[in-house]
Formats: C-alpha cells, structure tokens, sequence
C-alpha cells in the first residue's frame, strides 16, 4: 500500500483494497452531477419500487404510495437539510447562501424521517387512509433508501469515525476531507511521509446494519402482532444502531448548550419509545383476547 495516495483515491489497506479515481462527481454536456445525488436519487426510486411491491404482497394498493410518494420525496429532502443546518448553524450563519447548496452533503436522516412521518400523517388525514398500515409498509424503502443513501456518504468522503486499525479501517486523503473533521488523534496516527487518515468507515457499518434490519422487517412482516410493529421495528432497531455508531463519528451535530450528539441522543429515546409502545400494546391486546 502506497504511503502517497492520489487525490480522489479511497484504500482499505487491511482488505487489500485500494480504489483509485473515485468520483465526487460527472460531467454530462458540460453539467457537473454530484454522485451523491445520483446515490440519493436511485436511494428513493428503489425505495419506491420496494414499497409498491411490498403494498402488492400484503394486498394494498400501490397507486396510493405513488400518489403519496412526491410529498414524502419533496418534505424529507427539505426535513433533511433543515435539521442539518439548524445544528451546524455556525458553519452557515455567515454564508446563507450556501445553506441550499447540498452538493456536498448536508442532509441528515433524522430530519427527513421527522418530516416524511408528518408528512405520512398529515396524507393519512385528508386521504382517510389507516396512518399505521401505511407506515408499516413504507418501512421498507425507508431503510432499504437509507442502506443505499450510506454510500453516497463514501463518495462524498463523509460520515467516518475516529482513527481505527481494524479489519475495516479506510484511508482517505486528507485534501479530499473537511478539516474540522480530522482529529488530534488522526493527525498522531499521520507521518511527513503519508497524506492520508485512516478511519472507520461509519457510513459502511450503518449501511450493513440497515440491511440486516431490512431481512428482519421482511422476515417478520407477516408475523407482526399489531398493525404499526413495523414502524416500531424501524424505529427500535434503526435507532439502536445510530446510537453506537453515531458515537464513532467525528463529524456529530451536538445540541447547543448540554454539546451531546442530537441524533445519539434521538436514537436512543426512539428505542426506548418504541419497545415500551411495543410492551403496551402487546399488553392491550391480551386483555382484549
């Protein structure tokens, strides 16, 4: 493995790996399209095509996901960015311009799941369809998106952890990243003769985590005792992994004041929210039964 990578090289040394020319971006008649929008974009479609198909499975309607699909796309790409922005407010307070410039990134999950579910609600209302049963099966682009969505994040050299040495550790050169995101131990881990960091690549641990979470959702659908589990499942296992892999990484949004990482800290009252919901219920319905 080379001590000098090139500029838009990616390595994972100890897989012997070692990626070279890894676009951020392409040119089409001139028009420079950023591969994270592209990774997003197909994110949504396949999203999409996973929720018509799962509506087909469990004898819905798929014309209405596809009605309800352009609010949802339109409302979680505005939640994402409004989220991101409010909690990194000092990066942008001084170019505000910059806050609709997302080329680089900028959206963060939580705010596009906080508005796609009031988005769901507020359709749900007007369209007086069961808001649950609905949820249940967006579920399944919801993650499948996200497990997608993770690798534009690799090519946007986005998303890592603090410095590791394990199996999975990722080098990227350090012009290619922000520089409020490499840390003192980083910079310990570097020599004169390297021009690269060496990570942990956190958006790979959160795109395999929502993979496995996916096969689950999938293999439990059709045994879910109450109509919402799926939303619960979502919420509770999405979460639990965001709160330990969010604390991996170096680029956290914190709350102002208290400094704890906002999504950490949203994760984990999620998981806690969604098993005690899931115990109430369950709860319920022996009683009724």
């Amino acid at each position: 493995m080379p001590d000098i990578m090139g500029k838009m090289d990616i390595a994972f040394p100890h897989l012997g790996l070692y990626l070279k020319d890894v676009p951020k971006s392409f040119s089409v008649f001139g028009f420079s399209i950023a591969m994270y929008g592209v990774i997003i974009g197909l994110g949504f479609l396949v999203a999409l095509l996973i929720i018509s198909r799962v509506a087909k499975w469990s004898d819905q309607n798929p014309d209405d996901y596809w009605d309800l699909a352009i609010y949802i796309i339109i409302f979680s790409i505005v939640g994402a960015r409004l989220y991101y922005v409010i909690f990194a407010w000092d990066y942008y307070k001084d170019d505000l311009l910059s806050i609709f410039n997302t080329r680089n990134g900028g959206l963060a999950i939580y705010g596009g799941v906080i508005a796609g579910f009031t988005t769901l609600f507020i359709y749900s209302r007007i369209k007086k369809k069961n808001f649950f049963l609905l949820g249940d099966t967006i579920m399944f682009g919801l993650v499948f998106g996200q497990t997608m969505g993770r690798w534009g994040n690799f090519t946007n050299r986005e998303a890592f952890g603090e410095y590791t040495d394990n199996l999975f550790a990722m080098r990227l050169p350090v012009e290619m990243v922000r520089s409020g995101e490499i840390t003192e131990l980083m910079k310990a881990h570097m020599s004169d003769a390297t021009n690269y960091i060496q990570v942990s690549p956190t958006f790979l641990y959160e795109s395999l985590w929502n993979l496995c979470l996916f096969i689950l959702m999938l293999l439990y659908f059709k045994h879910r005792k109450f109509v919402g589990e799926n939303i619960l499942l979502y919420l509770g296992g999405y979460g639990l992994g965001r709160a330990w892999i969010e604390a991996l990484r170096t680029d956290q949004l914190k709350i102002p004041v208290v400094g704890l990482p906002v999504s950490q800290v949203l994760a984990i009252c999620l998981v806690i929210f969604a098993i005690v919901t899931d115990i109430i219920v369950r709860i319920r319905l022996k009683k009724k039964a």
